[in-house]
């Protein structure tokens, strides 16, 4: 059809009404009004510039300019129809094992995309592994896990990313006896007055910079102090009063320790998360994770 955008509901309508003769019984059958079918018919004769049917009180008839759009028309839709079911076989059909690193709470956060993933896809296997945020990026490399959950931004050009699932506002966790303790909140111009946990592993600066700035926005140094390998490692840092930690506001939830204070972070930025993996292995079941996490943003 020419003239303009054609709705494959559109061609349904025409093809079944093209089967039926009768638009009440096309109506009925394609679950929609009878003025429903009408439109879209004389939509579709606008297009072409003729008649498609020839209607009477008594019976419904194609026009040949009817029939020549109905022998174009139908096998390509059941081409089209017949690709559309193949694919989704095809992803009903998945199966294997995924294994997923997600960072104590953010588990928790995800926790409805993965179910959607689940629901879809219940030939898949699920396996979770916690991921050490002090060396997240070494599992993931290495194949122990196939997904890990990320903060962004990860600039890795061996990773690709999911769209965002969610994001965490920046809180700093510090000892109840901090002099800090106190206070309802902090600003990352503080930073250059605490000292901050250095990591074992490196992570990406591009990473690093996003939780724990290596300079204060007026340019002044960030500390370093207690090297660390854990995430346990970095609360018993923390609690000993050696250092502060900046992590994603979820964490004051999941680890209430008395001898912690969680202080927001009035002018950082949230903390984006995303799914990432390595791009020379993904598979179609890394990408029916990807498309949960795209649908679930959608809705």
């Amino acid at each position: 059809m020419i003239g303009g955008r054609v709705e494959l509901r559109d061609i349904e309508i025409f093809l079944t009404l093209a089967e039926e003769l009768h638009f009440g019984r096309t109506a009925e059958r394609l679950h929609v009004t009878a003025s429903r079918v009408s439109h879209a018919i004389k939509k579709q004769e606008r297009r072409i510039g003729a008649p498609l049917f020839e209607r009477n009180s008594r019976n419904v008839r194609l026009t040949p300019a009817g029939r020549r759009l109905h022998q174009v028309l139908e096998p390509a839709y059941r081409q089209i129809m017949s690709g559309i079911e193949q694919v989704s076989a095809g992803v009903r059909n998945l199966a294997g094992t995924l294994t997923l690193g997600t960072m104590g709470p953010q588990g928790w956060m995800v926790e409805e995309i993965v179910g959607r993933f689940r629901a879809r896809h219940p030939g898949i296997e699920l396996v979770h592994r916690d991921l050490n945020p002090v060396d997240p990026l070494t599992p993931l490399r290495s194949g122990e896990i196939d997904v890990a959950h990320l903060w962004l931004p990860v600039r890795e050009p061996d990773l690709t990313l999911s769209p965002v699932t969610h994001a965490s506002p920046l809180v700093l966790a510090l000892a109840a006896g901090h002099p800090y303790a106190d206070r309802e909140s902090v600003c990352l111009e503080d930073f250059g007055d605490l000292t901050f946990v250095a990591h074992r592993s490196p992570i990406p600066a591009s990473m690093e910079e996003a939780i724990q700035p290596f300079r204060t926005p007026a340019g002044r140094p960030v500390p370093r102090g207690q090297v660390v390998a854990t995430w346990d490692d970095e609360l018993k840092a923390v609690v000993s009063g050696e250092a502060v930690v900046a992590c994603p506001a979820e964490t004051a939830r999941f680890y209430p320790w008395p001898s912690l204070v969680y202080l927001p972070v009035r002018d950082a930025a949230p903390l984006q998360w995303a799914f990432a993996w390595r791009s020379a292995h993904e598979t179609p079941v890394v990408r029916a994770l990807a498309e949960a996490v795209a649908d679930a943003g959608e809705g």
